[in-house]
């Protein structure tokens, strides 16, 4: 699963501003309504009912929060580099600044897990998400993310 086919440089936010978890996630639930064109308070039900039965921040300063919604068609990808790193309960109680959203169509089971696990895999490379915090651009970051073809090395 190539994440060039789930997230779109529009999907990218270089600098989000917020002071919680949940604010965090109200505005990538509103980015995400602009591009799956549901409403944005469905997407942060979705994503407050998911984070109730365990925290998405895997830890590293890495956040993965991820949903089902019946009313899209195929998988959606949203990255988001945060300000300043937030508290969002992470499994190694470090703060996050790095939030790859992920929302998948209700009856998508093995492909929403195949991108779980290719989010997961990028986002464990160290290089990678040290490249993610100092990229200048949201092309930068797009590109860091989408290109599958070169190393994950400096």
């Amino acid at each position: 699963m190539e994440l060039n086919t789930i997230i779109s440089p529009e999907g990218v936010i270089a600098d989000l501003k917020a002071n919680s978890k949940k604010q965090a996630l109200q505005e990538l639930s509103v980015r995400a309504a602009g591009i799956t064109g549901v409403s944005d308070r469905t997407i942060l039900d979705t994503l407050l009912e998911r984070e109730r039965l365990g925290t998405t921040g895997v830890g590293q300063g890495i956040a993965i929060p991820h949903g089902k919604l019946g009313e899209i068609d195929r998988l959606f990808g949203l990255f988001a580099r945060l300000a300043d790193p937030i508290e969002f309960e992470s499994i190694d109680e470090q703060p996050v600044d790095l939030v790859f959203l992920l929302l998948a169509p209700q009856g998508a089971g093995a492909d929403h897990l195949k991108a779980l696990a290719r989010v997961s895999r990028l986002l464990r490379d160290k290089d990678v998400c040290e490249k993610l915090r100092h990229c200048d651009s949201v092309e930068a970051i797009y590109a860091l993310l989408t290109d599958n073809a070169r190393p994950h090395a400096a």
